[in-house]
């Protein structure tokens, strides 16, 4: 089993198995290699994502949630939740926020449930209503720096459903300037300007049975 962390489009992996893709990983010459849970080995390993040339950073450990444990020290945790959105005619609800196309989503307040915040989020960002939830597809994680601080943002994605009649209403103060469906024989559109994480929760969807 493995979790990906995205630092801007670098990968890291931290993972309690060497699977093909992960072993194919380590064969590129900037990928690092990690197979001790130490602050020091860590924070080198944070030091190398920064190098222009890194490619991939893959963290090994027999016991996965006591690596996550070390490795999620170093940060801030945000957990999010947000909605891959389908109407009645099998089309996917797409946002554009700050020059990227992406999935409506957002931070999750205190005592909310991720399921509850999926839904408000997608309400509140586009306004699309009659929402039916429909399953949880799974989570993508990323980082980022703010106010001096460094943050893992953990989002947790659900599968819904709607008719497609909507009055779509872009959230102007989150800097949602767009909102379109879009078939599934037109998504490379908004997958050539995307962000790796939602690239592979819509793979993890798509390849769902």
């Amino acid at each position: 089993m493995h979790i990906k962390i995205y630092f801007g489009d670098k990968p890291v992996f931290l993972c309690d198995d060497m699977n093909k893709e992960l072993s194919e990983i380590l064969h590129h010459p900037d990928a690092v290699f990690v197979d001790e849970i130490t602050n020091p080995a860590i924070k080198s390993l944070l030091h190398e994502i920064k190098k222009e040339e890194f490619h991939a950073g893959v963290l090994w450990n027999k016991d996965l949630e006591a690596l996550k444990k070390v490795f999620f020290k170093n940060f801030t945790l945000i957990e999010a939740a947000g909605g891959i959105v389908q109407n009645n005619k099998k089309e996917l609800l797409f946002i554009y926020r700050l020059d990227k196309w992406d999935l409506p989503k957002g931070k999750m307040e205190k005592g909310e449930k991720a399921d509850e915040c999926a839904l408000r989020e997608v309400e509140e960002e586009t306004g699309v209503t009659k929402l039916k939830l429909k399953k949880k597809v799974g989570e993508t994680y990323h980082t980022y720096d703010a106010f001096g601080k460094h943050f893992l943002k953990i989002t947790h994605w659900y599968y819904m459903t709607c008719p497609k009649e909507q009055n779509l209403i872009p959230q102007t103060e989150e800097d949602i300037t767009a909102i379109k469906w879009v078939t599934t024989k037109n998504i490379k559109e908004p997958m050539t300007n995307t962000y790796p994480s939602i690239k592979d929760i819509l793979s993890t969807f798509f390849d769902e049975p």
